[in-house]
């Protein structure tokens, strides 16, 4: 069986537009064979906490190896980016506090 890789997407997008589906477009022409979860994408703006709080409640669920993006972030679009790896996945977003521990994101996330 050929490995299938594991994105989560978390947002605070809302699905009001096709912003959601431009990402996940993106995603699968770049790895077509990819299976893709929605976290959430109707959170509150900009909620970097509530970010967190969710993809930490999702990813303990969620395989070996998976790749979270996570895209709480007023100046979304921007290339400042934040990546982690830890033991058990990897995990990309907006170089906020969601992300670089400011608020207790990734550098967290590594131990959940």
């Amino acid at each position: 069986m050929a490995f299938k890789p594991m994105i989560t997407l978390l947002t605070d997008f809302d699905l009001g537009d096709s912003y959601v589906a431009e990402m996940k477009a993106v995603i699968l022409l770049i790895c077509p064979e990819a299976n893709l979860i929605g976290t959430s994408h109707d959170m509150r703006k900009y909620n970097a906490r509530m970010g967190v709080y969710l993809l930490a409640r999702a990813s303990k669920y969620l395989p070996n190896g998976t790749t979270h993006v996570a895209i709480v972030d007023p100046g979304v679009g921007r290339e400042a980016c934040n990546n982690v790896e830890s033991e058990k996945a990897f995990y990309v977003g907006s170089d906020n506090s969601a992300n670089d521990g400011g608020e207790g994101g990734w550098i967290k996330m590594k131990h959940v």
